[in-house]
C-alpha cells in the first residue's frame, strides 16, 4: 500500500457510501461509544493513541475518524453518552409522589456512580485538566439534576434563583461524598443515600424560609 493509500485508510472519506443516520452506523457508532468507555476506564486519556484505541477495539483506525473526527470528539463523544445515562437513571421516577421520587432519584445517582466509576469521575471532575467543553457538559448534568431534584419537591422545574443557587450547594457536596464513597466504600449504599436525602431535607427546609413560596416536602 502506498502513502496516500495508507493515509486514505486512516481518514474518513466525505465520498463513502455509509449514511450516519441508518440502523447500521447508529449501532455501530454505539458499539464504538461502549468500547472507548471501557478503554478510558482503565487508562488516561494521554496514555492511548489512536492507533492504541483501534488496536484494542480491533477496528480500523478510519473507522473511528469517520464517526468521531479524532481522539477528542472521541473522547467527548464516550463524555456525553455517560451523561445521558447518568442522567437518565436518576430522573426515570415521575410516577412517583414528590418524596419517594427525590429519594429514588439520589438512589439512581449513587446506583450510576457505583458501577461507572471512572465515567463518574471523568464527568464530576471535568476531564483533561481544564477542559472548557466538558465541563460545560457537567455543568449541563448539574442543571439536569437540579431540575429532577425541583420537580420531585416542588412539582416544578422554574424556581427562584436563591432555591437554584441552595441545591447546586447541595448537589456539589452530593458529588463530594459519592466520588468520596467510591473511593473507599466503607459505607451501604442505602446508608449514603438516607444522609443525601437527609441533608437535602435540610436545604429544602431553609429554601423555605428565604421562599416561603416554594415550602419543603413534609418529612417522610
Amino acid at each position: 500500500m502506498n502513502n496516500s493509500q495508507q493515509r486514505g485508510a486512516d481518514r474518513p472519506a466525505d465520498a463513502r457510501p455509509q449514511a450516519r443516520g441508518t440502523d447500521r452506523s447508529v449501532a455501530r457508532r454505539a458499539e464504538l461509544i461502549t468500547i472507548g468507555r471501557k478503554l478510558f476506564a482503565d487508562t488516561s486519556y494521554d496514555a492511548l493513541s489512536m492507533d492504541d484505541i483501534a488496536r484494542q477495539a480491533c477496528v480500523a483506525k478510519g473507522l473511528i475518524y469517520y464517526y468521531f473526527k479524532s481522539k477528542r470528539g472521541y473522547y467527548l463523544a464516550i463524555i456525553e453518552d455517560s451523561v445521558a445515562e447518568l442522567v437518565a437513571r436518576a430522573g426515570r421516577h415521575d410516577d412517583l409522589p414528590p418524596v419517594e421520587r427525590v429519594h429514588s432519584t439520589i438512589d439512581g445517582y449513587l446506583r450510576y456512580a457505583e458501577h461507572h466509576q471512572a465515567a463518574y469521575r471523568t464527568i464530576i471532575s471535568g476531564g483533561v485538566g481544564f477542559d472548557a467543553e466538558v465541563h460545560a457538559i457537567r455543568d449541563g448534568v448539574r442543571t439536569a439534576l437540579i431540575g429532577a431534584i425541583a420537580d420531585g419537591a416542588y412539582g416544578r422545574r422554574d424556581i427562584p434563583e436563591l432555591a437554584r443557587t441552595a441545591l447546586l450547594g447541595w448537589l456539589c457536596s452530593v458529588e463530594g461524598v459519592t466520588l468520596d464513597w467510591i473511593g473507599v466504600r466503607g459505607l451501604a449504599r442505602e446508608t449514603v443515600c438516607d444522609l443525601l436525602v437527609r441533608t437535602l431535607g435540610d436545604t429544602l427546609r431553609v429554601i423555605e424560609e428565604f421562599e416561603p413560596a416554594f415550602p419543603a416536602p413534609p418529612r417522610p
